[in-house]
């Protein structure tokens, strides 16, 4: 079965991996992996999708599904990859990971609610799934619980296959364009723009950004985030562990 790469992440230094044969069963609403719509279509024939280890490139595990799903199955295949962080939206397990994790907040019926809190010492960022009738609400709750533990937050921006998935009265703050390879209904750059300086002007700052910029360019490659934050946590871990050898545990 040959890799197929995600359009998304192509020239960005990070290429994605999914371990699991089958879909993802935790059914997120709006999920691009669950809607037929995925670069990967038709999954039966293109899953798994793991790549060859190349040096010097970052994976991310797993792009399409989640890394806590068959847990076990997916740390075994990423053990080829020196290089590798994993992406899950439970908590559970989070012990059983040999690398940094990027935890989704605020999943499925989570999104406009709740979200989860949690300060596990693997975190490379949280991932906030944000629009905007949730951000004075969730997203800025998340915001202080995660900054006020020095965990880096990521806002990423929903996108919406259906104008009717968004409120009536915030349709305004949304457009239809295209985001990689389809089109969805997103957020306009100057709503966008509205909430990040919102951010700007919190103590909370030098905590967030955003997972691109909405409205004006979308691919990894134009971004950096997840390759920033992810040698930040390699460094820190390091530093953790040197500290734990010099006090003999």
């Amino acid at each position: 079965m040959s890799y197929k790469e995600n359009p998304k992440t192509q020239g960005s230094g990070i290429k994605c991996v999914i371990a699991q044969s089958s879909k993802c069963p935790l059914g997120c609403p709006d999920c691009f992996f669950q809607n037929g719509r995925s670069y990967l279509e038709p999954l039966a024939e293109n899953l798994p999708n793991v790549p060859k280890a190349e040096p010097g490139i970052v994976y991310r595990i797993n792009d399409g599904n989640d890394s806590s799903v068959n847990i076990q199955e997916v740390i075994e295949v990423a053990q080829q990859f020196p290089m590798r962080f994993y992406n899950t939206s439970l908590t559970i397990g989070l012990d059983n990971f040999d690398a940094p994790v990027v935890l989704t907040l605020n999943p499925r019926q989570m999104l406009n609610e709740d979200f989860y809190r949690c300060a596990h010492e693997k975190l490379m960022f949280v991932r906030i799934l944000t629009n905007t009738w949730n951000f004075r609400g969730v997203v800025k709750d998340a915001i202080m619980w995660y900054a006020d533990r020095e965990i880096p937050i990521v806002l990423t921006f929903m996108a919406y296959h259906q104008e009717s998935s968004i409120p009536e009265h915030h349709r305004q703050h949304y457009e239809q364009r295209s985001r990689t390879k389809n089109d969805y209904w997103c957020i306009r750059n100057t709503s966008y723009r509205y909430i990040m300086e919102q951010c700007k002007l919190t103590n909370y700052a030098k905590w967030i950004s955003s997972c691109s910029e909405e409205g004006i360019e979308t691919h990894c490659s134009f971004c950096g985030n997840c390759l920033r934050l992810y040698f930040r946590k390699i460094e820190e871990m390091k530093v953790a562990n040197n500290n734990k050898l010099g006090r003999g545990e």
